[in-house]
């Protein structure tokens, strides 16, 4: 089976060094695709530094979906039958990826999401995001009919259907809690999975201050909107 890690990062050349030496150490079984959203640092140089790295320099700062989506294409293009989705923040264990790859290599998902919250984590983020994610769960439950106690995780596993379906339609901006919606109105099947995550080693989270209201009401009425859609 060929396997992708795809890393998203923008102005992470503090701590893509770490990343892909703890991917090299830990999933040595996987080729990895960095995606350099626009950095204003040496984010690509550092990654190019690494032979087994393939780098895709975007010319300007998409945001993470744009990123993202980007790495889903490139395993459509290839094709990859399994891809991961790691940080380049130093956020996500790349130690983990055995388990969150697991349920796909079984066939018992399509998709596997890494969950802080299904078992006592170490690092489980700030109190407002984790209000934000209770909030995301109720939601879940009221239009899913199911509970997903992790919906901005971004550390996530998907098969090649997953690959096809995100690489068409991904969400532009905080796309973590939408991309679920499209997954599963495309009938996708969605298993989470508990695993251990990092504070960031270096630099800001997009998501702080102010902007965290506005993630959080952005990402509400996309949801609705996605729900009012009768085909996505």
């Amino acid at each position: 089976m060929k396997k992708l890690i795809i890393v998203p990062a923008y102005n992470e050349e503090r701590n893509i060094d770490g990343v892909l030496r703890a991917i090299r150490a830990d999933a040595p079984g996987f080729d990895v695709v960095v995606v350099n959203d626009g950095s204003g640092d040496k984010t690509s140089d550092e990654a190019r530094a690494f032979p087994f790295v393939q780098v895709i320099d975007l010319p300007v700062n998409l945001g993470i979906g744009g990123a993202v989506q980007t790495g889903f294409l490139y395993a459509r293009a290839l094709p990859y039958e399994l891809a991961v989705q790691v940080d380049g923040d130093g956020q996500h264990r790349p130690a983990e990826i055995e388990k969150i790859a697991g349920p796909i290599l079984s066939g018992e998902a399509d998709v596997v999401i890494g969950s802080r919250f299904l078992e006592k984590a170490t690092f489980r983020g700030s109190p407002f995001r984790r209000a934000g994610i209770r909030i995301f769960q109720m939601i879940n439950a009221l239009f899913l009919g199911e509970r997903i106690t992790d919906s901005t995780s971004g550390f996530r596993a998907f098969n090649r259907r997953a690959i096809e379906v995100l690489s068409e339609s991904y969400p532009d901006d905080y796309p973590e809690p939408e991309a679920i919606y499209i997954l599963k109105r495309r009938g996708l099947k969605i298993k989470e999975v508990p695993v251990e995550m990092n504070l960031r080693s270096g630099g800001k989270s997009s998501i702080g201050g102010g902007r965290s209201l506005y993630y959080m009401v952005k990402v509400c009425l996309a949801i609705f909107v996605l729900n009012l859609r009768k085909e996505i």
